[in-house]
């Protein structure tokens, strides 16, 4: 496979292709009749699904740094560079995307009802849009990605949500976009400390990484990013435009949300937070603060989730408390907790976007999501409740899941620097069966007493297709993860040696890089401008990758 993907020379495109691609998919769903723009963007979407594989080959494990770079000035006289990279911690990111995108436009073929072009269309923009996020090496070209996520979602939500979808849209943009906003300030900020510490304009990460800051400036940029990537996590106690996003969100949207939006806010995290500020990250403060809010994220939402008698709403509760297992295993700063934390971060994608996939199908059938309407399922929807059963114990972390995996290395690597908050947080996947559980037998194992009930249709073949490699990943990623760890440790490694070996570093940066950058390169605006050769990392391979 190698070989083959050699002489295609897969690396040198794939990941313009992947951003790009899904742009002239959305051309093509809005030129076809509306009865054929479902089939078009399913197609579309899987052929970029089948593409993203050979990523999983092309990728080298051993390599901590960006693979498969590229870098293109776009805005010489602001430094912005179309820039774009992948590593062990953006690699599953962008997998989970494209697989998830297929699964929900396969998903979305008995919902989506009015104006199904424009729906598919948008689907395929917000695809463009995440794949950017995930694979942006220029802050610049992140933050346009960042934003852009924004417009179709927003969309999405409001035009083919439910009964309160404008409410839930527009406070879902304004959360969001607020956050950013502030984001913008720090990486402006950023910018202009670069230009003047380095001796030329740059947003490239990179160059943003050799920057000097002092603690106080570090504590600042980090609350702005903090800020955005947490709204968008959403860290406790600003979780609460999540759950009326996705119960008002078609069932499609609310796969996207939960399997890759929320994901770029844990990313955030990792990427920027944690090598970007690293004394503000590993500040005795900051991390309390961190950890407490995911501690309380987790038992607190676990509590509200178990007494929601709508289903989705039960399971949009349930994002929250999962991403404070990603916060806890992110601010532990160990190797064990940051894998872990990225291992939740893929389970639940996988999982809570087949649990919305599930409630959906429940949906099209009843049409209704009150736990109370059903009953006794499991007699004449076999195979459903088959799914959902797999599918609910990988959300509660059950051992041979995807979800146990997850939880235990964010638990482990919490553990090793603070025992009490593990402890506590440990509650989090008792109180995940008392809510998941009694929700399963409500609907499958109790009375089917209800005449509405007797006559569901069990899965077709559609609904089995979608479900199948779901599951199928959740017990994959549970008993083998050793491929999954392996590919994200020397990125996780290389993040936290930043961490830790902050002290010496600041003491040998300041202005001696930039100035021996300079005067290796003559006029560093004019070499910055030359596709970033003399930027490279000294591993990084050939002088014309990306600005490394």
């Amino acid at each position: 496979m190698t070989a083959l993907l050699d002489a295609m020379g897969y690396t040198d495109w794939i990941l313009h292709a992947l951003v790009w691609l899904p742009l002239l998919g959305m051309a093509l769903v809005l030129a076809v009749p509306e009865a054929r723009a479902k089939l078009v963007a399913f197609g579309y979407a899987l052929g970029l699904f089948v593409l993203s594989l050979g990523l999983w080959w092309a990728f080298d494990p051993a390599e901590a740094g960006f693979q498969m770079t590229s870098s293109v000035p776009w805005i010489e006289a602001w430094g912005v560079s179309y820039a774009l990279g992948l590593d062990g911690i953006s690699l599953f990111m962008v997998l989970l995307t494209t697989f998830s995108t297929a699964v929900a436009i396969l998903g979305s073929f008995n919902y989506i009802k009015k104006h199904e072009r424009a729906f598919y269309a948008l689907m395929l923009l917000l695809e463009t849009g995440v794949v950017g996020v995930f694979v942006a090496t220029d802050l610049f070209l992140f933050y346009v990605f960042f934003e852009l996520t924004l417009v179709p979602m927003y969309f999405i939500v409001g035009v083919w949500g439910g009964a309160r979808r404008i409410y839930a849209a527009v406070k879902f943009f304004l959360y969001t976009a607020f956050g950013s906003l502030l984001m913008l300030v720090a990486i402006l900020y950023l910018f202009f400390k670069a230009k003047t510490a380095l001796g030329f304009p740059t947003f490239s990460y990179l160059d943003i990484l050799q920057v000097p800051l002092t603690g106080t400036e570090q504590l600042w940029l980090f609350a702005a990013f903090a800020l955005a990537f947490s709204v968008k996590v959403p860290v406790f106690p600003l979780h609460t435009w999540l759950p009326d996003a996705h119960v008002e969100a078609p069932t499609p949207g609310s796969v996207i949300l939960a399997a890759v939006l929320l994901k770029m806010g844990t990313y955030g995290f990792v990427r920027f937070l944690l090598p970007l500020f690293p004394e503000a990250a590993q500040h005795p403060t900051v991390v309390t603060v961190m950890l407490v809010l995911g501690t309380i994220g987790i038992i607190y939402t676990a509590l509200v989730a178990a007494v929601q008698p709508d289903a989705k709403k039960l399971v949009a509760y349930t994002s929250v408390a999962h991403m404070g297992f990603v916060v806890l295993g992110v601010f532990a700063l160990t190797v064990n907790g940051l894998q872990g934390g990225l291992i939740v971060m893929i389970s639940h994608g996988i999982s809570t976007g087949a649990l919305f996939l599930l409630l959906g199908m429940l949906y099209e059938r009843r049409h209704t999501r009150e736990i109370e309407a059903f009953g006794g399922l499991a007699k004449v929807t076999p195979m459903l409740a088959t799914a959902f059963v797999i599918t609910a114990l990988a959300s509660i972390g059950l051992p041979g899941t995807s979800g146990f995996v997850g939880e235990f290395l964010a638990l482990l690597g919490t553990f090793e620097t603070h025992r009490t908050v593990a402890v506590v947080a440990t509650t989090g996947v008792i109180f995940a069966a008392y809510y998941m559980l009694p929700m399963v037998q409500r609907v499958f194992f109790n009375e089917l007493d209800k005449p509405e009930n007797r006559e569901l249709p069990d899965l077709n073949r559609r609904e089995i297709a979608i479900l199948a490699p779901m599951c199928a990943l959740m017990i994959w990623i549970g008993w083998h993860p050793t491929p999954f760890l392996e590919r994200m440790e020397p990125s996780v490694r290389a993040v936290l040696e930043r961490v830790e070996a902050v002290a010496p570093a600041r003491a040998e940066l300041p202005v001696s890089a930039a100035a021996e950058r300079v005067a290796a390169g003559g006029d560093a605006a004019r070499v910055h401008r030359q596709d970033d050769a003399a930027r490279t990392e000294p591993d990084a391979g050939a002088a014309g990758d990306l600005d490394e």
